[in-house]
């Protein structure tokens, strides 16, 4: 049986953080959670980049290229989901802190491999570390981010976070093709994360967190502190606090809350969905470079032909921020996967270098735009118990789709011969399809408080 704990001053206090109309901490906090998130991206990447030379150097057959990224996303979800139970139980500061010293720790690591073992466990290790610091932040932001401006808030983490895609092509192009040890450095890079733990430790604690755990008084003192800040900003008074549903809390288990009405349909809806994204983007992510060499460009030309396209990722996640509480995310996330679709079917089919630039860029900035919202979406779609660990069983556990990316995209490349690049293209097409056509039937949580949206009596599921 699960202990319920009455807390009859949440509302009050929820309120009074969600009528707040501006970012109601110090900027700083930002920057930590963005360079962090920034480095956890960018080590997502960097072993694409690495990999044709280190297949060289470590004598390594075509068939086992993808093992290294199949490993790092098998820690996404192991880490994902371990970390984020830590961090329903724990609080969201020491999640966030534990997830950074895990893919350090796995970056340095994998600087250091001397053969394919290696490198394997200690990219498993970096994904463990990803998926746990993604799983967090989502949590984290979407619970101290006041209603009105969660969307942009969100939006504005993955602005950093998507830069760390745009910033490893100008990386690798300056290392990989250059120096034996370039790619060392490449993953020595995204171990600068690390740096960040000498300020995570002074960044606020989730108010939500707090009162889901029955400390009253520290949530408190959390949103006096943030009402202060807004003040400040805003050179003015703060809007009246409305009043709205509370949320009720208990001391079960996280994940077992999840299998509950109306979670546990949210919960299967957005497992389906992530898997399916990243059976679509993780082979364009991790093979790009790959797939580029092997269609008869050279390593330095694919690399810069991901790099203009990678500009569009920024571009993206700023459009996410700048759209993000404007209109209903579920039907935005639609269209930005839709944009995506059509660019992978284009490339497949013409894979000329202005095409490749052009609809890359496109492609990159699809991504990015409906990545934000979709993480605001999963993250509102689970109560305050069990949030971080709602992400982990939906993106983290979707990462599952992302493991097998590379494989069924290789596997097609190899099969269908001169016709494989085509193909490669058009599987990663379709299962973006099948993402696009199951995210009209998630929750409308726009601009709403997240209170609202946990209340048992809302529909799992709306295609109004």
């Amino acid at each position: 049986m699960s202990t319920i704990i009455p807390l009859d001053s949440d509302k009050d206090l929820v309120a009074r953080l969600d009528r707040i109309p501006v970012w109601p901490y110090r900027t700083s906090v930002l920057w930590v959670i963005g360079i962090g998130y920034l480095l956890a991206f960018f080590d997502i990447t960097n072993v694409g980049f690495a990999l044709p030379v280190i297949s060289k150097q470590f004598h390594i057959a075509a068939s086992a290229a993808a093992i290294p990224i199949t490993a790092s996303l098998l820690g996404y979800i192991l880490g994902s989901y371990v970390n984020s139970t830590f961090a329903d139980a724990r609080g969201r500061k020491v999640a966030i802190m534990s997830a950074t010293v895990l893919f350090t720790v796995g970056s340095i690591a994998c600087a250091a491999s001397f053969d394919l073992t290696w490198l394997i466990i200690w990219r498993f290790i970096t994904g463990m570390g990803i998926g746990a610091e993604i799983a967090a932040i989502s949590a984290y932001v979407g619970e101290v981010s006041p209603a009105p401006i969660r969307g942009r808030y969100t939006g504005w983490a993955n602005v950093f976070a998507f830069s760390g895609f745009a910033v490893v092509p100008f990386v690798a192009l300056a290392l990989v093709p250059h120096f034996t040890w370039g790619w060392r450095g490449l993953f020595f890079v995204g171990a600068l994360g690390g740096l960040t733990l000498f300020w995570s430790a002074r960044m606020p604690e989730s108010a939500r967190w707090l009162l889901a755990h029955g400390r009253v008084a520290e949530a408190e003192r959390v949103i006096m502190e943030a009402e202060r800040v807004a003040i400040n900003k805003t050179k003015g008074v703060l809007p009246e606090p409305i009043i709205l549903a509370g949320e009720t809390h208990s001391q079960e288990f996280p994940t077992r809350a999840l299998l509950k009405n109306p979670y546990v349909g949210r919960l299967v809806l957005l497992l389906l969905i992530w898997t399916f994204m990243y059976l679509s983007d993780y082979a364009w992510l991790g093979l790009a470079p790959t797939f580029l060499v092997d269609k008869g460009y050279s390593l330095t030309n694919s690399i810069v032909f991901l790099l203009v396209t990678g500009i569009g990722y920024p571009v993206g996640a700023l459009t996410a921020a700048w759209l993000g509480d404007r209109f209903e995310r579920k039907y935005s996330i639609l269209v930005g996967i839709l944009v995506w679709v059509i660019g992978l079917i284009v490339i497949g089919v013409i894979p000329t270098p202005i095409i490749i630039y052009i609809v890359g860029f496109v492609l990159s900035a699809a991504l990015t735009f409906f990545f934000p919202l979709l993480y605001a979406l999963t993250a509102e779609s689970f109560p305050t118990r069990a949030r971080a660990s709602g992400v982990a069983l939906t993106d983290g556990v979707g990462h599952i789709g992302g493991a097998l990316a590379p494989i069924l995209a290789m596997g097609a490349y190899v099969a269908f011969g001169s016709q494989g690049f085509m193909v490669a293209f058009l599987y990663m097409a379709a299962t973006g399809l099948v993402s696009a056509l199951l995210v009209p039937f998630g929750i409308k949580a726009t601009r709403q408080s997240l209170e609202v949206v946990d209340d048992d009596t809302t529909l799992t599921t709306s295609v109004s």
